[in-house]
């Protein structure tokens, strides 16, 4: 039996359990756009930018765990979808992004928007530096196989992206059904590699022969879905748990054992633990510059005489950065469950280490009253600490929040207590500006029972207004918080710390500091806008905002004063070699 390419590709999504897809029209995919209209099971995610449904997508897989799908049309499409899938690349989550492309019969004619001007038909191409593969369907007869091969490599090994380009002609050709239906009969579950009970039993004797183990996780964690078993690990035996940033919410942050975020903008107690563990066991991480102020021994990692265990699913990370005493590739949730395992049946009694907690316990306490000030400070503008802890305060205890970049992302993840294991969306690798806000739309559509805050800053919140009208459009309740600075406040304060100007970072007319009113423009796209006008009033705001569990926007403004941060990044010494220059408030016009 013969059928259109474009309502088998429907079907073959519904059968993978597809339920929704995150795109934007074109000339070039609008044949699938009129068979995905008859869909019963799917449901379509308009949006009126493709960095908008890209990162809408991430958020979506991230809360699903499962391969997203994006739609765009071809050269101008892709690329402006480019940023929100390499930022998916980066942090590791599995997207499948079908692009329209030019047809066939015109490849090397360039035709309308083909870029080939060194290379015929090749704008695919463009995807492959952080596309984990990506396939050009030049014949229909292959498409099927192509499809299940996507699926499972994005999902596979360490998760990411995978481009399937599809001429525009394609979609509108026959093919046998036949072929479709033997791909759908491959299995959908992949068993994942354990750690054999050589290695477990090696590496839980190190641990227990350590005199100061660690713990330190990634956000491989939440990628393996394996938050309980980490944790299960940690208290059995426990072991202090310090964490990346995206690391953040792999345990519940008032948890005894937790110790916090390292690096750059981690704490110097919990620089220092790390520092002074004699093994460290590291789990999904790739030991990002952040993270370990720019892999320099004095201020938070010392390999050696510190030595390493090393567990990821990516063989490449193992040894990158620094050298592992013992690595294994394994996924990590088999993994924990095998040292688990392992660990009970050495010490059925688990360890005990009462000093360790109550210095932890301790620590944690001076932190809080470090911020004691501005967390209880009815300045305005506000001052963030305030805003973080409103926030906390207000929220359900296993919201979801999806951060941006600057103090929304390096502040929260420093001061924000998250008590549900994998409740934070942050952009890590990439660090993309105007991810938060659309990655909000797809966490949300995803777990719709959940209260979902986007946390921006009114720098990232103004590259991507247009996912407003998405939320109107699709009835996606998001809150949106813009701590509003009036400036790309992180890179202003170094500018002003090492340069003495704030040339280019801040937002002004004349002199004078400017911000559009993002309340009215909320209330343009149709949704509630709300301007917060003291520090008092943003807590009854963000009540009123979620109880409504209408699409609103808080626009809050905020002063613009640094992260705290005892650690170290090396561009410090670039700019201002030898000085310890780190970041400055930049004051208000």
């Amino acid at each position: 039996m013969k059928d259109l390419i474009s309502n088998q590709l429907v079907k073959y999504l519904e059968a993978r359990g597809v339920e929704h897809i995150f795109g934007l029209c074109g000339h070039t995919n609008i044949a699938f756009l009129s068979a995905l209209s008859k869909s019963k099971k799917i449901r379509f995610i308009n949006t009126r930018h493709e960095q908008i449904a890209a990162h809408a997508a991430d958020g979506y897989a991230r809360a699903t765990k499962k391969a997203s799908v994006l739609l765009t049309h071809l050269s101008p499409g892709l690329t402006n979808a480019a940023t929100g899938v390499a930022n998916a690349s980066l942090d590791s989550i599995p997207m499948v992004v079908i692009a329209g492309d030019v047809p066939t019969h015109y490849f090397g004619k360039h035709p309308h928007q083909e870029v080939n001007l060194h290379a015929d038909a090749s704008q695919c191409e463009i995807y492959r530096p952080f596309c984990k593969r990506v396939w050009r369907v030049d014949s229909p007869h292959l498409f099927p196989e192509i499809l299940e091969k996507a699926f499972t490599l994005a999902e596979s090994g360490r998760p990411g992206p995978v481009l399937i380009d599809v001429p525009m002609d394609i979609f509108s050709k026959e093919v046998d059904t036949a072929l479709f239906a033997r791909v759908l009969r491959n299995t959908r579950k992949l068993a994942k590699p354990s750690l054999d009970e050589e290695t477990a039993e090696k590496i839980v004797k190190q641990l227990l022969a350590a005199k100061t183990p660690l713990l330190y996780v990634g956000g491989g964690i939440m990628l393996a879905d394996c938050m309980t078993e980490l944790r299960e690990l940690a208290e059995h035996l426990q072991l202090p748990v310090a964490h990346t940033l995206m690391g953040k919410g792999a345990m519940a942050d008032d948890n005894p054992l937790v110790l916090g975020m390292t690096g750059f903008w981690g704490t110097k107690f919990i620089n220092d633990k790390c520092k002074g563990a004699d093994w460290i066991l590291a789990l999904g991480t790739r030991f990002s510059e952040a993270d370990c102020s720019s892999w320099e021994d004095p201020y938070t990692f010392n390999f050696p005489p510190t030595q390493l265990i090393h567990i990821d699913i990516d063989p490449s990370e193992i040894g990158r950065n620094y050298p592992a005493a013992i690595g294994a590739v394994a996924d990590l949730k088999s993994a924990l469950k095998s040292l688990l395992r392992i660990a009970k049946k050495l010490v059925p009694a688990g360890i005990k280490r009462p000093q360790l907690i109550a210095e932890i316990a301790a620590n944690r306490a001076t932190f809080i009253a470090s911020n004691k000030e501005g967390i209880e400070s009815d300045a305005w503008p506000m001052r963030p600490e305030r805003i973080l802890a409103d926030l906390r305060t207000v929220l359900p205890r296993n919201s979801i929040i999806c951060t941006d970049v600057g103090w929304n992302k390096n502040g929260l993840a420093q001061q924000y207590p998250v008590y549900e294991p994998g409740s934070v969306f942050t952009p890590g690798g990439f660090a993309t500006m105007g991810f938060g806000s659309p990655a909000a739309l797809g966490a949300k559509v995803a777990l719709p029972d959940r209260v979902v805050v986007a946390l921006v800053g009114d720098g990232g919140f103004g590259q991507n207004p247009a996912a407003l009208a998405t939320a109107f459009e699709s009835d996606i309740p998001v809150v949106w918080v813009i701590m509003n600075n009036h400036a790309f406040g992180t890179i202003a304060g170094l500018e002003l710390a090492h340069y003495g100007t704030t040339f280019g970072t801040v937002f002004e007319k004349d002199g004078v500091s400017y911000s559009p009113d993002f309340a009215v423009i909320a209330r343009g796209y149709g949704i509630e806008g709300v301007k917060v006008e003291s520090a008092a009033g943003f807590k009854p705001a963000l009540e009123a905002a979620i109880k409504a569990g209408k699409p609103c926007v808080i626009d809050v403004y905020m002063v613009n004063v640094p992260t705290p941060t005892a650690g170290h990044w090396n561009i410090m010494d670039i700019y201002s070699p030898g000085k310890k220059v780190h970041h400055v408030a930049t004051p208000v016009a």
